[in-house]
């Protein structure tokens, strides 16, 4: 492999080359949240199913003022026992089935009721009626293929009589970060120590991502720890991250380990800023993302390659956060590398518009907190004015 940088676009083409999906598995509703649906959702009947009342009142026959006899109930879950004549009137509840007879609803409040009749005024047929299919026809599709599922696509789900969905499997992701300077959350610094906090960061964005986190380690800097780690990481997963040791180092292991445990490289050194020295590598379809130690450059390098792999390996768009933003302030370009910045977005009448967090060093952790969306400022000179429109990645 050459050691030229490749620009984002051409590494994100080289992931999605290696992206096979993983098939499809039924998964009950409850726990389909967030999964990749895998067939076409239609429903068997109409829905409504039925003609039913928009309104709690009564239920009768389309026509002048009149005063009617009430001669029974309808309400949700117990319809009318009877059909309705001319001349009668049948109390009705949201929701309730139509009587068969009746083709209008007069409301509670429009009317004047008297002992055991209705007085109820002129009133067109269809009168707040909820007509059978009126929201869905049998048969219609009713949530595509490829669709994330949320709440209201579990609530569309449901409503057609659905308990399981057919779903695209989740990629089981091991995440591995390394370097004998990294300590843990609630253990004490010693001298020379940081907080180890991508093993968080990165497991966080493969869960948000659909994937199923196996498993998460620290891994000293030795090659022979590296090389064991790595390589029960790729006996078990789909995708394996892993942090740091990815430069040229003396203490740089994980290239030297994944090339001694069959990992071919597809490409290392991307025009980014940050994430130059992002690599990525595959063995009988098990990726592997070598992502920078810099907790800034480990999540925009997740997010900007991880990310799409981990959607389209569960059958869903890799593509589904991109769009376009504005810049709301000038911004240096820099002159050999693509620039990523966090972003705070705001939605206008023009579209997004993005504003950087705050200073943009790829050491400012906290750069990324309230950061909706990712700004890629392409390379040159001068600066990208305020008011262009950038291409970004929402963060969601």
């Amino acid at each position: 492999m050459t050691d030229a940088l490749i620009d984002i676009a051409t590494a994100r083409e080289r992931v999605l080359e290696k992206v096979t999906p993983l098939g499809t598995e039924s998964v009950e509703l409850p726990a389909a949240l967030g999964r990749v649906l895998a067939e076409d959702l239609a429903s068997a009947q109409d829905l409504p199913p039925f003609d039913s009342s928009a309104m709690d009142g009564y239920a009768v026959v389309a026509g002048p003022a009149a005063e009617l006899a009430v001669v029974g109930e309808s309400r949700a879950g117990h319809p009318a026992e009877r059909p309705l004549a001319s001349g009668e009137a049948i109390a009705i509840s949201t929701g309730a089935q139509i009587p068969e007879g009746a083709d209008a609803v007069v409301p509670v409040e429009r009317v004047e009721v008297n002992d055991g009749r209705v007085r109820v005024p002129e009133t067109p047929p269809g009168n707040h009626v909820r007509h059978a299919g009126e929201d869905v026809r049998a048969g219609e599709v009713v949530v595509r293929a490829g669709s994330i599922l949320g709440p209201a696509e579990l609530a569309v789900a449901a409503s057609v009589g659905r308990d399981a969905l057919t779903c695209g499997r989740r990629p089981r992701v091991a995440v591995l970060v390394t370097g004998d300077e990294l300590v843990g959350p609630g253990v004490p610094l010693g001298p020379g120590q940081i907080r180890d906090s991508n093993t968080t960061a990165l497991g966080a964005q493969a869960e948000r991502g659909g994937a199923e986190v196996i498993s998460r380690g620290v891994v000293r800097d030795n090659l022979d720890a590296t090389t064991a780690a790595l390589g029960a990481a790729l006996d078990g997963a789909d995708v394996v991250v892993v942090s740091g040791g990815v430069s040229v180092g003396p203490h740089d292991h994980v290239k030297p380990a994944l090339q001694s445990l069959g990992v071919e490289e597809h490409f290392w050194g991307v025009a980014l800023k940050p994430g130059k020295p992002t690599w990525f590598g595959s063995r009988a379809g098990t990726l592997v993302f070598g992502l920078p130690g810099n907790p800034v450059s480990a999540m925009v390098t997740f997010h900007l390659f991880a990310r799409p792999a981990l959607r389209a390996l569960a059958g869903g768009n890799p593509e589904d956060t991109r769009t376009i933003g504005v810049l709301d302030e000038a911004v240096e370009r820099n002159p050999v590398r693509d620039q990523v910045l966090r972003c705070v977005l705001s939605a206008r009448e023009d579209g997004w518009h993005v504003l950087p967090t705050k200073a943009q060093e790829s050491h400012v952790l906290t750069s990324m907190v309230g950061a909706g969306a990712y700004a890629l400022v392409v390379a040159g000179e001068g600066e990208a004015p305020a008011g262009e429109h950038v291409p970004i990645e929402l963060v969601f």
